[in-house]
């Protein structure tokens, strides 16, 4: 395996440098005539490109760039600064900036590799694309016939940074009846919370509408450090009066912004979102009208067996016949019993929310009944102020100062951050804390919400002529039976011979989800018979891998990008040929489509080039992409970006604005999933609070309650583990990194000494007898983690925080992940809709022990 080493002479960096002033303008050719002391005199006239293009790795950002290309090569990138909204110029980071590092870096795959010995150990050899191609179609089709289609696993990273070439992976993987990993859960980031309270995959305020904020409480989210292009809007929500207290084990940059930072115990947050709320329904601080209009708490629930009472069940009422399948409906009471159309949010404002009814069935027996709101108020007697303090560590005259603010907030905007709901109980931490926005008011309307910025996975519009040929149905299995192997409360399907083969494009997995080593024995041992990797550069993944197919950069192809969170739709445009053999995914598909069935190339536009294909799937999309796009079209994408279309005045995003505003059902439509699908997690067309099935009832979780962490994952699995291990593992995003991608970024990595570390608290390291700056050891019993010590006073007691993604060959070879266990919780297994209600990886539900290298007995 040659190493590439693409080098700038000193007189093409000068002349590069020379033209700083030109980086500052706008787009099209330029030329300049430049004077160097190194050159002796006047250098000939240099023709300088810009190309509009847009950075895309998993981050939300979506940030518009302009590459400074001369002769096909990249002399800089600059922000575009080009966005309608003038608060949204200039967006993009160090990181972005720095995309070069990658472009021309010593990691770059030059050709197609194969391995020919034992992946993982021997080196991969060259390869042309046709042996690269034809071999890897060859053991996709051997194994399909051995095991089944379904025995191929598909990752495709992530569906929101690509409709185009993501979505040419997911089409072969459609026709093929390949199994397909959806990012979302796999990555840890789908907040369960979302689909069980508001039946959807998730929602946010676009950061503009943060400025409209009166009060925003974050909770574990560390916008400073993760979401860099729009941080500054939360300072200047700020100082325009918003209030900015921060709730975090660990003292971060947004805490040091924050007017009040508030330190609670890990995964504690739960307790402290329900003692909020106690104190808000005990002192009806509650919006009544709102709670009566808009969620489930009025409906009635029997007091024998937990069940909501469906409208069919009670005499002299009856389910409306026009109800959908997907729907029920349920019965409340106000002097009379009622019947609660799914479909309209229109009970009377004098239905009943406390207090215990008899009511008649049509069996001619009577049950007990009390509305979910007076479940809820009992439910939340025990989450006293005291008891808040002893869960979480908040001091009671804090915990009830927080809850008068926020139930007095105009505006109170809930942050929820992905690395406080990648724990076992995320799902109830999420549920809880949504309380506090809907018992107050505070959902559909500017600046008010709950939100969670993590990835970039929520699809904003049609995509199923694009990534479903004819309709043609799709085989999903949630990534985390590929590392726990099939359960017994599993919904979604396993393949009959488990996952025999991945077709890996973007994501390096083999650090990134390596948990407990699983991937990485499953090719040593030979479970995983074939891995074939798509990617620009030689990750550990493609040391793992059977096949490396080179692909490109977000500034070599053509592609079509959009986010949860910003709210505009833009292009990658080439703004240089593909470096070395390179190729588009959309390209790699089509070839290896002809190669497993030659009826399948025809799906993939035959006899264009790459970048004119990826023209006339965006002209499909588009065209068929739905309210959201209507209207716009390529050559306006090709001007700059355009903001995606909503029913909001202004086009702004504001989560359930037209459930509130107009009054229609909930949930709104997760694309890409049909209504059908997401509706049935709030039977009632409400935001619910009370989940009547049989999990939750069992695992007593019907309403939101905290759970400590461990009890029910680590300790179950190993209850030594208990005394043994009482560091909890934080695995936390990088400001210097976008989870694996800019590993290898050697600015990046200066910045940081090159040191991967660890960081604890000063009173944890004393006991350890562990100094700044000393190499240590992070271990349990599945695996080990050599780094180097920070002491930090931030850093809460019993806590140990490594910032992830780090390559394996800068940790001696061993994998950060593989201390973390792949656990599945039964409540995100009661449905399965892939990237929407699936069982999310818990990264964060982990324990360790720390100690000096050498120290081990």
């Amino acid at each position: 395996m040659v190493k590439n080493k693409m080098k700038l002479s000193r007189r093409q960096f000068l002349k590069t440098s020379a033209a700083v002033g030109v980086l500052l303008g706008g787009g099209g050719a330029v030329a300049l005539t430049q004077k160097s002391a190194y050159a002796g005199g006047e250098l000939p006239a240099t023709k300088l490109n810009t190309v509009r293009t847009t950075c895309s790795p998993n981050c939300t950002g979506a940030c518009g760039m302009k590459a400074i290309v001369e002769k096909d090569q990249i002399k800089a990138i600059i922000q575009a600064a080009d966005y309608p909204d003038s608060e949204y110029n200039p967006r993009g980071c160090l990181k972005g900036l720095s995309m070069m590092n990658l472009i021309y870096g010593p990691d770059r795959l030059q050709t197609p590799l194969l391995q020919k010995g034992k992946a993982g150990t021997d080196a991969l050899q060259k390869a042309t694309w046709e042996e690269s191609l034809d071999f890897t179609a060859k053991r996709l089709k051997e194994i399909a016939e051995k095991y089944g289609p379904e025995s191929i696993g598909v990752i495709f990273q992530v569906g929101g940074t690509g409709y185009v070439h993501k979505g040419a992976v997911i089409r072969l993987a459609t026709l093929a009846g390949w199994n397909i990993h959806h990012a979302y859960d796999q990555n840890g980031d789908l907040p369960m919370f979302w689909p069980m309270t508001f039946g959807v995959q998730s929602e946010e305020l676009e950061p503009l509408e943060w400025l409209n904020s009166s009060y925003v409480a974050v909770f574990g989210s560390n916008i400073m450090a993760t979401r860099l292009p729009d941080a500054h809007f939360l300072v200047e929500a700020r100082n325009r009066g918003a209030k900015i207290t921060v709730f975090d084990p660990n003292f971060s940059a947004t805490a040091a912004k924050a007017d009040e930072y508030v330190q609670i115990k890990g995964s504690s947050d739960a307790a402290v979102g329900l003692g909020i709320s106690k104190i808000i329904i005990e002192e009806k601080l509650y919006n009544a009208d709102f709670i009566r209009t808009y969620t489930d708490l009025p409906i009635l629930i029997r007091s024998d067996n937990g069940k909501r009472i469906k409208a069919e069940e009670v005499q002299g009422l009856s389910k409306p016949a026009d109800t959908p399948a997907y729907r029920e409906a349920y019965v409340v009471y106000n002097g009379q019993f009622m019947t609660v159309n799914p479909e309209k949010l229109d009970l009377p404002l004098d239905t009943l929310l406390e207090g215990e009814i008899e009511v008649p069935l049509k069996t001619g027996e009577s049950v007990k009944a009390k509305p979910a709101f007076q479940l809820l108020k009992e439910s939340l007697e025990k989450y006293t102020p005291e008891v808040v303090q002893k869960e979480s560590g908040i001091n009671p005259e804090t915990l009830k100062r927080v809850a008068h603010e926020m139930a007095a907030a105009k505006a109170l905007h809930v942050i929820y951050g992905a690395s406080n709901y990648q724990w076992y109980h995320g799902d109830l931490k999420g549920r809880a804390l949504a309380l506090i926005p809907v018992l107050t008011g505070n959902i559909g309307k500017s600046g008010s919400g709950i939100s969670t910025y993590a990835g970039q996975y929520r699809i904003r519009i049609k995509l199923a002529e694009w990534w479903t040929p004819e309709g043609r149905k799709q085989n999903w299995l949630p990534f985390l039976y590929v590392l726990n192997g099939p359960t017994k409360t599993m919904t979604a399907k396993w393949p009959k011979n488990g996952i025999k083969a991945l077709l890996i494009g973007w994501g390096n997995p083999f650090d990134q989800h390596n948990m407990a080593n699983k991937l990485r024995n499953m090719v040593e041992k030979g479970d995983l018979e074939f891995v074939a990797t798509m990617d620009f550069q030689m990750t550990t993944t493609c040391q793992y891998s059977h096949a490396v197919l080179p692909a490109v950069t977000w500034y070599e192809k053509t592609e079509l990008v959009a986010t949860p969170v910003h709210p505009f739709l833009q292009l990658q445009q080439p703004a240089i040929k593909p470096v070395y053999e390179g190729k588009s995914e959309l390209w790699i598909m089509r070839e290896l489509a002809k190669r497993i069935n030659p009826d399948f190339e025809k799906y993939f536009f035959p006899g264009l080039d790459e970048n004119q294909a990826a023209e006339k799937v965006i002209e499909l999309v588009l065209k068929t992409g739905g309210p959201a796009v209507e209207g716009v079209t390529l050559e306006q994408l090709k001007k700059g970006p355009v903001r995606l279309k909503s029913e909001v005045p202004g086009n702004r995003q504001i989560s359930f604005y037209d459930q509130i505003q107009h009054k229609k059902p909930f949930p709104p439509v997760s694309l890409p999933a049909k209504i059908e699908q997401t509706a049935q997690f709030v039977k009632s067309g409400r935001i619910e609070f009370y989940k009547d099935e049989d999990t939750f009832l069992k695992m007593g979780e019907a309403l939101p309650v905290h759970k400590p962490p461990f009890e029910e994952s680590e300790y179950a699995l190993n209850p030594k583990t208990k005394e043994k291990y009482t560091f909890a593992y934080i695995t936390r995003n990088a400001i210097y990194r976008v989870h694996s991608t800019h590993s290898n970024n050697v600015w990046m990595n200066e910045l940081q000494d090159g040191k991967p570390r660890i960081w604890i608290s000063p009173q944890d390291a004393a006991e350890k007898g562990i100094k700044e700056g000393d190499q240590v050891e992070v271990y349990n019993d599945r695996g080990k983690l050599t780094v180097y010590a920070l002491v930090d006073p931030g850093v809460g007691l019993k806590t140990a925080v490594f910032e992830e993604g780090w390559w394996s060959r800068y940790l001696h070879g061993e994998s950060y992940n593989a201390l973390t266990y792949p656990f599945i919780k039964p409540t995100n297994e009661v449905y399965f809709v892939p990237g929407i209600w699936a069982p999310n990886t818990a990264w964060n539900e982990c324990l360790c022990d720390i100690r000096k290298v050498g120290d081990a007995k």
